[in-house]
């Protein structure tokens, strides 16, 4: 584990945001949550969105509670592949809530990746990774989370096979949660999850309290093909503005996705507005979490543009 100095850490990165007009300087105090502003949504920033600087070891996941609030945000969305060894490590647990809790940050869901297959037709591997999952319920719970987020991958291409065997895990996994009040969310997050319709018609028929979506803004491509660079490429997507659409009602989270910004601050690929529209059209109210995945600007400079493109339609 790496040795920071926290206060040094907060300092010199709000030195750094407000030398770049982002913020102003760190004084040392720390703001209130965005959920004492008393609006309908507040933000909330994903993991996801630091991914290069973690995974090149730039960044350590232990500060990453840290990097949000010297950011100006006051709730994080975890990745499970960024802390996947320290799941049932209650030393290192208590850090992060230790860490959260003085920088007065709310840890709000788990990511979680990697854990087998939950739309798998085969009962024996759908086990598996139902059982694989426990471990992060039981994580979410001792970080005083509300949620974690699941994948519905399978290795069947038939809707019905796919659709039966979802519904048997998410149901296991809502019975396994309940008793610790954990919510088991499902992401459009490529392959048949990406169908709106479909996904929404698989958490309609597991109908658990505890059991919804986290609507996606940008993972919504059906099917992929791989260059002659060895490169994916989307072959097949759903519209995403008629996917959001039908899965907001069953929304317990929701990731604003951006990649680029034009010169007004509206991201190049998404219709924020429209997309914004059919947020605040639904029933939802809650977190909506930075997941900036661009390449142009920097992650830190990709997150603020889109705090305040959300701060702008909030």
């Amino acid at each position: 584990m790496k040795t920071w100095n926290r206060r040094n850490f907060l300092q010199s990165a709000g030195w750094a945001a407000a030398s770049f007009g982002l913020l102003p300087a760190c004084t040392g105090k720390s703001a209130s949550r965005p959920e004492d502003t008393g609006k309908r949504f507040k933000i909330s920033l994903a993991q996801w969105s630091l991914h290069r600087a973690l995974q090149s070891g730039q960044l350590d996941h232990l500060l990453f509670a840290d990097k949000a609030a010297s950011l100006g945000i006051y709730a994080v969305e975890y990745v499970n592949s960024f802390f996947k060894d320290k799941a049932t490590d209650k030393e290192y647990l208590e850090e992060m809530n230790t860490r959260a809790k003085d920088l007065n940050v709310r840890q709000l869901l788990i990511m979680v990746d990697g854990e087998g297959g939950l739309a798998e037709p085969d009962a024996q591997q759908r086990s598996i990774a139902v059982a694989n999952h426990h471990k992060w319920i039981d994580t979410a719970k001792a970080l005083d989370c509300h949620s974690i987020r699941v994948n519905l991958y399978g290795s069947s291409t038939d809707r019905k096979a796919m659709q039966g065997a979802s519904v048997d895990s998410l149901s296991r996994l809502a019975e396994y949660a309940r008793p610790m009040d954990i919510n088991i969310l499902v992401e459009n997050h490529g392959g048949l999850s990406s169908d709106g319709a479909w996904l929404a018609g698989v958490i309609k028929e597991v109908s658990r309290l505890n059991c919804g979506t986290l609507p996606d803004f940008g993972n919504f491509c059906l099917s992929k093909k791989t260059n002659d660079l060895g490169e994916d490429y989307c072959v097949e997507e759903y519209d995403r503005y008629k996917g959001v659409k039908e899965l907001m009602p069953y929304a317990k989270a929701v990731s604003a996705k951006t990649y680029d910004f034009d010169p007004m601050g509206n991201d190049t690929l998404i219709d924020f507005s429209r997309m914004m529209g059919i947020v605040k059209a639904s029933t939802y109210s809650g977190f909506i979490g930075i997941e900036y995945e661009g390449t142009r600007l920097s992650e830190e400079h990709g997150i603020t543009a889109t705090r305040r493109l959300l701060e702008r339609l909030i």
